[in-house]
């Protein structure tokens, strides 16, 4: 009796530990799946600023409406956002200027396209990559217009703010937020008088250092676009006045020789298409 006793004893105990140890890796187990659904999503975040080949008249150069076409590079993607004209953010999609470049008809901008060629040529093990757009540009206006004070300044300051403040909900993890770059597209209004021309290098320098200084990012870098085209005779003075820039992590992308529609001023939806994919060169041969 006694040695019966001892034996259902031993296999009591030893459920037991199998109980234990089925419990021990349960645990683990649920713990490692916590962890594995717990992620980074780290929003990278562009401004978009300049004229209307920035806002974008892709497709929009004939009979006053926008063509309707969205090329596959500048489709819709949840990773890529754009912080609308109330502040929020929304799924990107063309026209990005929409409410923002008023007055204007809006098409195809190479902010897409960029959007596009980012998420596919950044690698991170640690995190997701979102792209978040800031779109500000606003057609036929000179640099002067974008001089610290001017209303299109002062709107530029607050959307950035507010896509740096708004980080929104990144699901099964947190959201961190990196203003990477201002992709600037400017300067055909500046052709038409030579006073401009010749004042274009100083008043960008001042415009590039006042924003760094307001956003508090003394080394934002800033791509900006040289001119493929221009309102008047001094295109090539301001081309020369905009690779005459002389400050630091300002890089030179240039659009001269890409398509341009009818209206000899803006490009076509497949040379925005190309200048996304430059700028997107550029900001990655910068951030690696």
């Amino acid at each position: 009796m006694a040695m019966l006793l001892l034996v259902v004893l031993l296999l009591a105990g030893g459920a037991g530990a199998s109980n234990n140890t089925s419990s021990t890796s349960n645990t683990s187990s649920s713990s490692s799946s916590r962890e594995e659904k717990t992620t980074t999503t780290t929003r990278l975040v562009f401004i978009l600023g300049g004229q209307s080949n920035m806002g974008g008249r892709g497709g929009a150069t004939r009979g006053g409406v926008w063509d309707g076409v969205v090329p596959p590079q500048c489709s819709p993607s949840p990773r890529i956002l754009r912080l609308n004209p109330a502040l929020r953010w929304e799924e990107a999609r063309e026209p990005l200027h929409a409410g923002i470049d008023l007055n204007n008809v809006i098409g195809v901008g190479p902010g897409m396209s960029f959007a596009h060629a980012v998420l596919h040529g950044s690698r991170s093990s640690s995190s997701v990559i979102t792209i978040g757009l800031v779109p500000c540009a606003q057609g036929a206006t000179p640099i002067t217009d974008w001089a610290r004070g001017t209303h299109l300044y002062n709107r530029m300051i607050q959307r950035t703010r507010a896509a740096l403040n708004n980080n929104g909900q990144a699901v099964g993890g947190k959201t961190k937020t990196k203003l990477a770059a201002l992709l600037w597209y400017q300067g055909e209004a500046d052709t038409i008088r030579r006073q401009d021309a010749l004042a274009y290098t100083s008043r960008m320098e001042a415009f590039v250092r006042d924003l760094r200084q307001d956003l508090n990012m003394p080394n934002l870098l800033v791509i900006q676009v040289g001119l493929a085209t221009g309102q008047g005779k001094f295109i090539d003075l301001v081309r020369q006045a905009q690779r005459a820039v002389n400050l630091p992590n300002v890089k030179y992308v240039d659009a001269k020789g890409l398509p341009v529609a009818n209206d000899y001023t803006h490009l076509t939806t497949p040379a925005q298409v190309l200048l996304g994919k430059m700028l997107a060169k550029a900001y990655l041969a910068t951030s690696i």
